[in-house]
């Protein structure tokens, strides 16, 4: 057989081997950014006994090792290793040069110690805060700038102890806000069911470190080193491998999803529709806002003028909602309006009536 025959079954046969197997449009490995919060000349927040970049530290390093030894597909990055000062716009840097598909950054929460601290854990995504705690909470994680120099250039006269240089988050990108509420859900939901913590929920608040990077982004309130049984729990080699793992393992069910919607398809399931998911199966979001031991009428002054609320019974609690959206977005603008009559509302998940854990 003549070399150009030869050639020209090659090239047929490659030609029914690429149309047999599709090539997915994902060429690269998923990369995750964790980022571990202060450190060097900025300790974080004090405890008792602690420091918060210590903490931070210990716990990002072994959330990345988590990741490193049961993905074999995924990068991780860290934006720093050791005890070193890393300016607030680096960390940002690091994750949109990479092109990183993930950022998570970890801290530990705390108040004065002149007031009695709470305890429990956040998960906080980019938003304009609805809260006076949302914002001191920013407050205190953005003041990291004043450390750096030339800060006000290079934020572009940002005063993080300004709420008027908050007002910018009113109209930031909601780009990533969807897939960025999905993991907080996920990660806050693990760390109060997998490590057992108070529950502080998901909330919304102007960090400029999650304004700067372009992907979906959290970052992680631990626990209150200020509060001595959290700070107990957050020292602890216990606590840090139960917190980690937690945060792995919403990692891990995040990217499943992700795996999933990025999944090779074949030349006749890519020609169907998208939206295959019947109404019946759909994802409903409601806010809730209230939970109580009383069963209270549908316009029960306690409700503060909503209406219509929703009720559903948790054990022996009745918990109330107000809103119903399938879209994301229409209920993060429900959830503002709501935390404005009750601070700590958050969203909840509901699939055929039934509430979604």
């Amino acid at each position: 057989m003549s070399r150009y025959i030869k050639v020209f079954f090659l090239f047929i046969f490659g030609g029914l081997l690429f149309s047999a197997f599709p090539v997915t449009a994902q060429t690269k490995d998923f990369t995750v950014v964790i980022d571990a919060g202060h450190g060097g000349k900025d300790p974080g927040a004090l405890g008792s006994s602690s420091r918060e970049k210590d903490i931070t530290l210990s716990v990002a390093r072994k959330v990345g090792s988590l990741i490193e030894k049961n993905h074999n597909d995924v990068k991780v990055i860290y934006t720093r290793k050791d005890d070193s000062f890393v300016a607030l716009d680096h960390r940002a840097s690091v994750a949109n040069n990479a092109k990183a598909d993930l950022f998570i950054s970890i801290h530990c929460n705390a108040l004065p110690k002149r007031q009695n601290s709470p305890q429990g854990v956040e998960t906080f995504i980019l938003g304009l805060h609805r809260s006076k705690d949302n914002l001191e909470v920013a407050k205190k994680e953005n003041s990291v700038i004043l450390l750096e120099e030339d800060y006000s250039e290079k934020y572009e006269g940002f005063n993080p102890q300004e709420p008027e240089s908050y007002i910018i988050f009113e109209f930031m990108s909601d780009q990533y806000l969807k897939q960025s509420l999905h993991l907080a859900s996920l990660v806050q939901h693990s760390l109060v069911h997998n490590s057992g913590r108070i529950n502080r929920n998901v909330r919304q608040a102007g960090f400029l470190v999650l304004r700067e990077v372009a992907m979906p982004s959290i970052l992680i309130e631990l626990g209150y080193i200020s509060n001595p049984n959290d700070e107990k729990y957050l020292k602890s080699t216990t606590g840090q491998n139960s917190m980690a793992n937690s945060i792995y393992l919403a990692f891990n069910e995040y990217k499943r999803d992700y795996d999933k919607k990025n999944r090779i398809f074949s030349n006749e399931s890519s020609k169907q529709p998208q939206n295959t998911i019947s109404s019946e199966n759909e994802i409903e979001y409601r806010v809730q806002f209230l939970t109580s031991s009383r069963k209270y009428e549908t316009d029960s002054p306690v409700f503060k003028g909503l209406s219509p609320v929703s009720c559903y019974k948790d054990g022996s609690v009745y918990k109330y909602t107000y809103g119903s959206a399938t879209d994301l977005k229409e209920i993060i603008t429900i959830l503002n309006e709501v935390q404005l009559k009750f601070k700590d509302a958050f969203i909840v998940q509901f699939q055929n009536g039934v509430r979604i854990k």
